[in-house]
């Protein structure tokens, strides 16, 4: 599993430090689509936990909390970017 999680960190950076610019607003986008399926998910862990394992809702709410954070920054950068788009009165 260590030699996996090894190899998809190579194979994700050498994928995203090729991405040109152009295509950096649209993958923003998708990767908050994606965070917020994180968010769900780590909503539903949170609630099918039960109330004694502390580790489940503590990672849980680690999840909610840094994907929420993903998703807000995504939407102020992608946000940022379109704003570069637009004529200047």
């Amino acid at each position: 599993m260590i030699y996996i999680l090894i190899l998809s960190i190579f194979l994700g950076v050498e994928v995203i430090a090729h991405v040109p610019s152009v295509l950096h607003t649209p993958l923003m986008s998708g990767s908050n689509a994606i965070h917020g399926v994180v968010i769900i998910g780590a909503i539903i862990v949170m609630g099918q936990a039960e109330a004694d394992n502390y580790l489940a809702l503590t990672l849980g709410f680690l999840a909610v909390v840094l994907g929420t954070l993903n998703v807000v920054g995504g939407f102020v950068v992608t946000d940022r970017m379109l704003e570069l788009f637009k004529k200047k009165k």
